[in-house]
């Protein structure tokens, strides 16, 4: 396990190698088991002591490389990548890693997204040419390691168009998990053939989640048990009474942990005609699974707002209200638009209790904005926008919410801070940041601001339901593609695209507006209290998706 001993090592006498081999051995032991006790930064400690004592540990710096890269710190994560791919340039886990660990979740003052992007493409090019130059039995191993391993989720924190790198990225995971299926023998699915239409869903969050409650709460509660039964695949370790409600309603539930030839054996067992991903970017077994064909029929939706890039995916379910002219360019699936926000939900929890302001550092008698968005939404070129309502407004509170991803936040709160100081002012005047709070203390907080800022690019969907159950008026720039959308979408379904700004000017003159204006905010409120109803409950969108599911099977049975 540890061979190749440097120069450094070839100086000393073999009785201090081999207690210096000991000692590094016992401290990297020592971190994995520090990491799967959830000791992060012991663990780190461990392997970093480790390194220290035998430089040459690739399995030491693979693991630091990959602590690193999820504290997002991808800079010194991929230094780990390199110097363990020296010393394993065999090692297919570390050339993936490398290819893909190098997008920040939150950028920096000073990083530059063009050239992360470049980085990646020419990643992804390094690592295409080497799986091709392996065997078929190199690649087959190599699939279930490193699919899903490392992700490109981040990409679309970026406003950017991104089918072509995550085609790139999807090509190399359904031809290494193609090897794999050829390596297990298995022969090409089928459909069953009955009367009913068998849907799959196969997801990690089928519990208490956004994911959930959004998108498919809504298929389990309105498909006609008539004409469809569901096949829920539940990948997640996590289970309460919304697993119990899946489980209730579906014709057949299977629940985790499974290795991937035992998620493929259940599913193909079950014989579904269209299988659904809520989402695919989020949970490596549900990438793994969705690269191959596992149903005639694939789809994927917008639980993550992207593309899949993934050749084994056909279909994709977003909403008319939700996507942009032209959208279908953006995806490598074909584009299916269901009618207006394309998902049935009931209204949630309507209010909350009311925390005292002064409690989380909030001032009462300033006016409150509330930036609701994880680190990750909020994008560099964005940031000027802060400090400038500031400076129109002279007395306002920004009150963002500490994620529990503290590398995350530092970096969001150092760039604000930055931007505030560059304009002179003072950040603390302004720059509020509470404790994460749990659902019904969030809405209590909305209860009591003046305005809602949706985050530019990559907008809200559960947040903005919550201000306008918190009857909160939400300032929204709409942006270019579907996860840029949501709170505009929700907005424009309420009769209220007064509040969807087409600029970062036009936002700003909307903000300042809801803050001065006090007549106008509350004519905003009374209408979005009488608009409300529209959003909940609308089958519209079930409807259509039962046409789809029954077209899609159908057209697949007849070749």
């Amino acid at each position: 396990m540890f061979h190749m001993l440097g120069w450094l090592w070839r100086r000393k006498s073999g009785a201090d190698v081999e207690r210096m081999l000991q000692a590094a051995t016992e401290h990297y032991n020592l971190g994995v088991t520090r990491l799967a006790l959830g000791e992060r930064a012991a663990a780190a400690a461990s392997l970093q002591e480790a390194v220290r004592l035998q430089p040459q540990l690739a399995e030491a710096h693979y693991l630091l490389g990959h602590l690193f890269c999820d504290d997002d710190r991808p800079g010194e994560g991929l230094a780990h990548f390199r110097r363990a791919l020296e010393i394993r340039p065999e090692s297919a886990e570390v050339r993936w890693s490398l290819a893909l660990g190098g997008i920040p979740q939150v950028y920096a003052n000073g990083e530059d997204p063009a050239r992360v992007r470049r980085e990646l493409a020419a990643g992804l090019d390094a690592l295409e040419h080497w799986l091709d130059s392996g065997g078929t039995a190199m690649r087959a191993a190599a699939a279930e390691a490193v699919v899903g391993l490392m992700q490109p989720f981040s990409l679309a924190y970026e406003e950017q168009p991104n089918r072509e790198l995550l085609e790139r990225h999807g090509r190399l995971c359904v031809g290494l998990m193609s090897e794999w299926e050829r390596a297990q023998g298995l022969s090409p699915v089928v459909r069953h053939g009955g009367a009913v239409v068998r849907v799959g869903v196969v997801s990690a969050h089928l519990r208490d989640h956004s994911v959930w409650h959004a998108l498919v709460k809504g298929w389990f509660q309105e498909l006609d048990r008539e004409r469809f039964s569901l096949y829920a695949f539940h990948l997640g370790a996590q289970a309460d009474g919304e697993t119990a409600y899946a489980r209730s309603r579906a014709a057949h539930f299977e629940a985790g942990p499974r290795s991937l030839r035992q998620w493929v054996d259940a599913i193909r067992s079950q014989q579904p005609d269209v299988l659904v991903y809520p989402e695919i970017g989020m949970d490596p077994m549900a990438l793994k699974l969705a690269s191959l064909r596992l149903a005639p029929v694939q789809a994927a939706s917008w639980g993550h707002p992207e593309t899949s890039g993934l050749p084994t995916i056909d279909y994709y379910l977003s909403a008319q209200d939700l996507e942009p002219p032209g959208a279908q360019v953006g995806y490598s699936e074909r584009l299916v638009a269901l009618p207006n926000l394309g998902c049935f939900f009931e209204p949630r929890l309507a209010e909350g209790p009311r925390p005292a302001l002064r409690e989380l550092g909030i001032e009462e008698d300033r006016p409150v904005l509330i930036c609701p968005g994880v680190p990750s939404k909020y994008a560099p070129q964005h940031d000027w926008v802060f400090p400038e309502l500031a400076r129109r407004l002279g007395r306002c509170q920004f009150v963002f919410f500490n994620h529990l991803a503290q590398a995350q936040m530092e970096r969001l709160r150092a760039r604000l801070h930055a931007a505030f100081a560059a304009q002179g002012l003072q950040p603390e005047r302004f720059l509020v940041f509470a404790p994460w709070l749990t659902k019904a203390a969030f809405l209590g907080i909305m209860s009591q601001a003046h305005a809602c800022l949706d985050t530019m690019g990559f907008s809200g969907f559960n947040t903005a339901l919550q201000a306008v159950q918190a009857g909160l008026p939400i300032v929204t720039r709409e942006g270019s593609f579907l996860r840029g959308r949501f709170a505009s979408g929700i907005l424009k379904r309420m009769g209220l695209a007064e509040l969807v700004a087409a600029s970062e000017e036009a936002y700003l003159d909307l903000a300042e507006r809801m803050v001065r204006d006090a007549a106008y905010r509350e004519r905003i409120v009374a209408r979005m209290a009488e608009a409300r109803p529209a959003l909940y409950r609308d089958r519209a969108p079930i409807r259509a998706l039962e046409e789809f599911l029954l077209g899609a099977a159908e057209r697949k049975s007849q070749g």
